[in-house]
Protein backbone atom coordinates (compact mmCIF):
# COMPACT_ATOMS: atom_id res chain seq x y z
CA UNK A 1 0.00 0.00 0.00
CA UNK A 2 1.10 3.52 -0.99
CA UNK A 3 0.70 6.26 1.45
CA UNK A 4 -0.35 9.55 0.12
CA UNK A 5 -1.18 12.27 2.77
CA UNK A 6 -4.43 14.25 2.53
CA UNK A 7 -5.18 17.53 -0.03
CA UNK A 8 -3.67 20.95 1.19
CA UNK A 9 -7.55 21.84 2.23
CA UNK A 10 -8.10 18.79 4.76
CA UNK A 11 -4.45 19.46 6.67
CA UNK A 12 -5.50 23.51 6.62
CA UNK A 13 -9.04 21.94 8.36
CA UNK A 14 -6.82 20.82 10.45
CA UNK A 15 -4.55 23.43 11.76
CA UNK A 16 -7.13 25.96 11.56
CA UNK A 17 -9.39 24.08 14.17
CA UNK A 18 -7.95 24.79 17.45
CA UNK A 19 -8.36 21.51 19.73
CA UNK A 20 -6.88 19.08 21.86
CA UNK A 21 -3.49 17.34 20.71
CA UNK A 22 -1.18 15.13 22.20
CA UNK A 23 3.03 15.58 21.29
CA UNK A 24 4.22 12.37 21.70
CA UNK A 25 7.34 12.45 22.14
CA UNK A 26 7.09 16.09 23.49
CA UNK A 27 10.79 17.21 25.06
CA UNK A 28 11.15 19.33 28.15
CA UNK A 29 14.72 20.75 26.42
CA UNK A 30 13.45 24.14 24.65
CA UNK A 31 16.12 23.36 22.04
CA UNK A 32 14.52 20.37 20.51
CA UNK A 33 12.19 20.63 17.95
CA UNK A 34 8.94 19.25 19.44
CA UNK A 35 8.43 21.64 22.20
CA UNK A 36 9.10 24.15 20.02
CA UNK A 37 6.41 22.56 17.96
CA UNK A 38 4.33 22.41 20.81
CA UNK A 39 4.78 25.73 21.76
CA UNK A 40 3.34 26.56 18.37
CA UNK A 41 0.49 24.80 18.74
CA UNK A 42 -0.55 26.37 22.32
CA UNK A 43 0.20 29.55 20.28
CA UNK A 44 -2.58 29.04 17.63
CA UNK A 45 -5.45 27.78 20.69
CA UNK A 46 -5.14 24.38 20.61
CA UNK A 47 -4.89 22.70 24.15
CA UNK A 48 -0.87 20.28 24.13
CA UNK A 49 -0.70 17.50 25.94
CA UNK A 50 2.86 16.37 26.13
CA UNK A 51 3.09 12.84 25.63
CA UNK A 52 6.66 11.17 27.08
CA UNK A 53 7.58 7.58 28.15
CA UNK A 54 10.94 8.66 28.91
CA UNK A 55 10.02 12.04 31.41
CA UNK A 56 8.72 11.25 34.84
CA UNK A 57 5.26 11.04 34.49
CA UNK A 58 4.60 14.12 37.03
CA UNK A 59 6.70 16.20 35.11
CA UNK A 60 4.82 19.74 34.40
CA UNK A 61 6.28 21.15 31.21
CA UNK A 62 6.10 24.63 32.02
CA UNK A 63 5.90 26.00 28.70
CA UNK A 64 2.96 23.95 27.98
CA UNK A 65 1.35 24.70 31.17
CA UNK A 66 0.67 20.76 31.43
CA UNK A 67 1.87 17.38 32.74
CA UNK A 68 3.36 14.89 30.83
CA UNK A 69 2.01 11.36 30.05
CA UNK A 70 3.84 8.20 29.36
CA UNK A 71 1.36 6.90 26.63
CA UNK A 72 -1.62 8.18 24.88
CA UNK A 73 -3.62 5.85 27.38
CA UNK A 74 -2.58 7.76 30.42
CA UNK A 75 -3.80 10.74 28.74
CA UNK A 76 -6.99 11.63 30.90
CA UNK A 77 -9.97 12.87 28.31
CA UNK A 78 -10.57 13.32 25.06
CA UNK A 79 -7.44 13.38 22.09
CA UNK A 80 -8.18 14.68 18.71
CA UNK A 81 -4.70 15.12 17.32
CA UNK A 82 -1.94 13.04 17.76
CA UNK A 83 1.69 14.39 16.65
CA UNK A 84 4.39 12.27 16.72
CA UNK A 85 7.88 12.92 17.36
CA UNK A 86 8.79 9.52 18.15
CA UNK A 87 10.64 7.11 15.80
CA UNK A 88 8.66 5.55 12.58
CA UNK A 89 8.73 1.88 14.38
CA UNK A 90 6.97 3.41 16.81
CA UNK A 91 4.16 4.31 15.07
CA UNK A 92 1.97 0.95 14.84
CA UNK A 93 1.84 1.07 18.70
CA UNK A 94 0.90 4.84 19.16
CA UNK A 95 -1.43 4.30 15.86
CA UNK A 96 -2.85 1.81 18.19
CA UNK A 97 -3.37 3.81 21.15
CA UNK A 98 -4.83 7.13 19.25
CA UNK A 99 -7.85 4.66 18.33
CA UNK A 100 -8.72 3.79 21.34
CA UNK A 101 -8.43 7.11 22.64
CA UNK A 102 -10.36 8.10 19.68
CA UNK A 103 -8.43 10.30 17.93
CA UNK A 104 -9.20 12.17 14.54
CA UNK A 105 -5.75 12.72 13.70
CA UNK A 106 -2.54 10.64 13.52
CA UNK A 107 0.23 13.30 12.46
CA UNK A 108 3.39 11.93 11.80
CA UNK A 109 6.47 14.52 11.75
CA UNK A 110 9.05 14.83 9.29
CA UNK A 111 10.87 11.59 8.36
CA UNK A 112 7.86 9.91 10.78
CA UNK A 113 6.41 7.70 7.95
CA UNK A 114 4.97 3.74 8.83
CA UNK A 115 2.38 2.30 6.28
CA UNK A 116 1.19 -0.52 8.52
CA UNK A 117 0.32 2.34 10.75
CA UNK A 118 -1.29 4.62 8.71
CA UNK A 119 -3.53 1.92 7.53
CA UNK A 120 -4.08 0.75 10.96
CA UNK A 121 -4.93 4.76 11.60
CA UNK A 122 -7.32 4.68 8.40
CA UNK A 123 -9.02 1.71 9.58
CA UNK A 124 -10.05 3.41 12.60
CA UNK A 125 -11.44 6.73 10.97
CA UNK A 126 -8.48 8.50 11.40
CA UNK A 127 -6.78 11.32 8.79
CA UNK A 128 -3.14 9.96 8.87
CA UNK A 129 -0.66 13.23 7.67
CA UNK A 130 2.68 11.66 7.79
CA UNK A 131 6.21 13.39 7.18
CA UNK A 132 4.89 16.69 7.71
CA UNK A 133 5.68 19.57 10.36
CA UNK A 134 2.64 21.93 11.26
CA UNK A 135 5.11 24.77 11.71
CA UNK A 136 6.03 24.26 7.69
CA UNK A 137 2.18 23.61 6.89
CA UNK A 138 0.98 26.85 8.47
CA UNK A 139 3.95 28.67 6.79
CA UNK A 140 2.71 27.08 3.07
CA UNK A 141 -0.75 27.21 3.87
CA UNK A 142 -2.01 30.54 5.84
Amino acid sequence: MEFLNPPDEVIRRILSTPTTIAVVGCSKDPSRDSLKIAKLLKSKGFRVIPVNPQLDPDDLIAELGERCYPDLDSVPGKVDIVDVFRRSEYLPEIAEQAARKGARVLWGQLGVVNVEAARRASEAGMTVVMDRCPAIEYRRLF
